[in-house]
């Protein structure tokens, strides 16, 4: 009889020590620093979407805790850097990026999704929570559903380039820190 026992590797990388919050760092400052440089560029950013790209990245790699963590803090420090988002939308942000970094940790950290299903999950529910704050706060101008339309659909191209190129990117990271 074998008694060989098979190592699992956990999906995420462990939130533990000096690197992985230095990582993590990294993941906020690109998620600060992307859509600066997209504004400077004259990029539209409503079809890029560029902060949450890094973060649905963090959650991926290091799990609920890291993703949450980016999530939640680099909205507020991109508005002290660079005054974007916009007050008004600094806490729809806030919440839609915090939920993005922890959906997506969490499906792949403790229900073991794939990456491509973490990320769709994780989009859902982060643009749910991301309309009812702005609903709830009344923080748009307009209807709701004319708002709903115009903050959703300029970055459908960008949300479906994170569903197809995260899930490599994270899978390259993780490997990569591994070594």
């Amino acid at each position: 009889m074998n008694n060989t026992s098979v190592v699992v590797k956990p999906f995420t990388l462990e939130l533990k020590g000096v690197r992985p919050y230095m990582f993590t760092s990294m993941f906020v400052a690109f998620a600060i620093g992307l859509p600066v440089l997209a504004h400077l560029a004259g990029a539209p950013v409503r079809y890029l979407l560029p902060m949450h790209w890094t973060i649905i990245l963090a959650g991926l790699v290091y799990g609920k805790k890291g993703g949450a963590l980016s999530g939640f803090v680099a909205p507020s420090l991109s508005f002290m850097i660079s005054g974007m988002p916009y007050l008004a939308m600094l806490l729809p942000m806030t919440i839609e990026l915090t939920a993005y970094g922890f959906i997506a940790g969490y499906m792949r950290e403790n229900l073991k999704l794939n990456s491509f299903a973490a990320i769709v999950i994780a989009l859902i529910a982060g643009r749910i929570l991301f309309l009812l704050t702005v609903l709830i706060s009344g923080s748009f101008a307009g209807n709701f559903p004319d708002y709903t339309y115009n903050a959703l659909m300029p970055g459908v191209f960008a949300v479906l380039g994170q569903i197809v190129i995260l899930p490599f990117a994270a899978k390259w990271i993780i490997a990569k820190e591994r070594e």
